[in-house]
């Protein structure tokens, strides 16, 4: 389903949000806007809007822009989608990939995918949880990660995650590289997943341990509510994010809720290094409140997205954080993505919003926004605590 010329010369030329809603929801497509809207109008430029694909990560490689949301959601857009020049979401590497129904082969289809990255050589990697529903059970073959050509879509490795790696619980968040190393987060069995890119062989580390398990006095608060898996119980989400040191020497995580350690990476690599050594290895880093993503530039600065007022924060290599913006559009603004150009794209997700949170009773406001900031000509001055 594509625009007719003249709804896309209404779409670049339009000036405020409301009317970028009504256009997704009358086309159920990807609407992309030209130019910043709102009273933020040199702050936040919406990059894109959709009604049929709830998406929490982003990734800009080979010239092309790449969007993901979970299965578990509901919409009816692709698993993996391509932002098109005609203003469509196209599945990508192809309809087969996302076309994945119950009962049939997972290895070469994506049941639900969680996360997008950019590799150091410039390959999308794919990280696909294998569970079609929250909390739910994993399918055979169907966690995994996915290494794919941006460019031609050509799928380059495929690395499984077996059942002794994604384990019943298990929730395969989040991935991040280092030399021949990528690191991945169990953010439903709290755990450090260690994969050597070269063999494909993958090992478990500080399973269950204090630094990655979920903690009950953080709450994730959003519009002033604690947000709650089930009534009076408080949504916990353990390992989630995680980021590498620009010199390769640590890995910075923790539990969506915060706080964040620090552990070196020469001993994560290390598969001779004991389970005890590598937990009094690790070290505190940062008292970080819930948060739907981060990413790391080359000078060790964070960004990261703040749940709790809607906001986008930098800690710089000091230590000192700085709230850049907040903003009711960035409502759960998920894992953020740090463009060749400077600018922050930020898929804008909602998930607090979705039915299953509330009764069955949905409170997403639609279309689902895509946007970027630039991080570099933008801050809030205040000093409010986060």
């Amino acid at each position: 389903m594509g625009f007719m010329k003249q709804k896309r010369r209404q779409a670049f030329r339009a000036t405020n949000l409301r009317s970028i809603a009504a256009m997704a929801v009358f086309t159920g497509v990807v609407a992309v806007c030209a130019h910043p809207v709102s009273s933020h109008a040199q702050t936040i430029r919406i990059e894109a809007t959709t009604t049929i694909m709830d998406w929490n990560a982003v990734a800009l490689a080979g010239g092309r822009v790449f969007v993901a949301g979970p299965r578990w959601t509901g919409f009816s857009g692709p698993t993996v989608g391509l932002l098109t020049k005609s203003k469509e979401i196209e599945p990508f590497p192809d309809a087969d990939w996302n076309g994945w129904q119950p009962g049939q082969d997972a290895t070469h289809r994506f049941v639900s995918v969680n996360a997008l990255h950019v590799a150091p050589d410039g390959t999308l990697w794919v990280v696909d949880t294998g569970t079609p529903s929250f909390g739910g059970t994993l399918v055979l073959g169907g966690a995994k990660l996915v290494r794919i050509d941006p460019v031609t879509g050509h799928v380059l490795r495929i690395y499984p995650l077996g059942p002794e790696i994604a384990q019943a619980g298990s929730y395969i968040d989040d991935i991040r590289f280092n030399g021949t190393y990528a690191y991945l987060t169990d953010a439903g069995k709290a755990a450090l997943i260690v994969l050597d890119i070269k063999t494909g062989k993958a090992r478990r580390v500080l399973d269950n341990d204090i630094s990655t398990r979920a903690r009950s006095d953080r709450p994730i608060i959003m519009d002033g509510h604690i947000v709650e898996s089930h009534p009076h119980q408080p949504l916990l989400v353990s390992v989630d994010p995680l980021e590498v040191s620009p010199d390769g020497k640590w890995l910075y995580f923790g539990p969506l809720e915060g706080p964040w350690s620090q552990v070196p990476t020469a001993l994560l690599d290390d598969p001779n290094v004991s389970s005890a050594d590598l937990s009094a290895a690790v070290q505190p880093w940062a008292d970080l409140p819930p948060i739907g993503g981060s990413t790391m530039d080359t000078a060790g600065n964070l960004y990261f997205t703040n749940l709790k007022d809607n906001g986008v924060y930098r800690r710089d290599v000091s230590g000192r954080v700085t709230r850049l913006i907040s903003d009711p559009r960035l409502h759960w603004a998920d894992a953020p993505f740090l463009a060749p150009g400077g600018r922050l794209w930020l898929p804008v997700a909602q998930l607090d919003r979705l039915p299953m949170f509330h009764d069955e009773r949905s409170r997403i406001q639609q279309p689902f926004l895509l946007v970027s900031i630039d991080p570099h000509v933008i801050q809030i001055r205040d000093k409010s605590p986060i």
